[in-house]
């Protein structure tokens, strides 16, 4: 059975992104990004799309929007939250994927909470000012299986901590 997952990196005061971008630079966590996603489809927002800029190689794109036409080449057009999980459950079959990766933005982050089994989460350690948050991860709800304190590297703007949550 293929589980849905998020993958989010998160300041402390919940934001997650500040007029289309993220308010900080991390290596570390792109890294940590793309071994998370490899493989799998991501269902993600149009916003969210046009913010990377391109499909990400080895990955398919499954983009909830109400538009008719999607900006970029390659992406997968879903006008429904569940036709976005049909093609992507389609999509992990047929790459033997284990996990559908819900990526963003906050809309489509809050509108498949309910659903999602695991959280894969990177706790920024700073507070920037930004207009898009993460919903509230309730401990009653979640518990951590796994955590890991990653000290800010040369090209990273902030320490953060790389936190695994399953759904209680």
């Amino acid at each position: 059975m293929t589980r849905l997952v998020a993958v989010v990196a998160m300041a402390a005061n919940r934001v997650i992104g500040r007029d289309g971008t993220m308010p900080w630079s991390l290596s570390t966590d792109l890294r940590r990004y793309r071994r998370l996603t490899m493989g799998k489809p991501m269902i993600m927002g149009r916003k969210t799309l046009e913010a990377i800029g391109r499909v990400l190689d080895g990955r398919d794109s499954v983009v909830l929007t109400r538009a008719a036409v999607l900006p970029l080449p390659g992406a997968v057009l879903a006008p429904s939250p569940e036709d976005a999980l049909a093609i992507a459950g389609k999509l992990a079959e047929g790459r033997g994927a284990e996990e559908i990766v819900i990526a963003g933005g906050a809309e489509i982050y809050a509108l498949f909470l309910p659903q999602i089994e695991r959280l894969y989460v990177t706790h920024v350690e700073a507070e920037p000012e930004g207009d898009a948050r993460f919903p509230v991860i309730d401990p009653q709800a979640w518990r951590i299986v796994a955590e890991e304190t990653v000290a800010a590297g040369e090209r990273d703007s902030a320490a953060s901590r790389f936190v695994t949550y399953d759904r209680r």
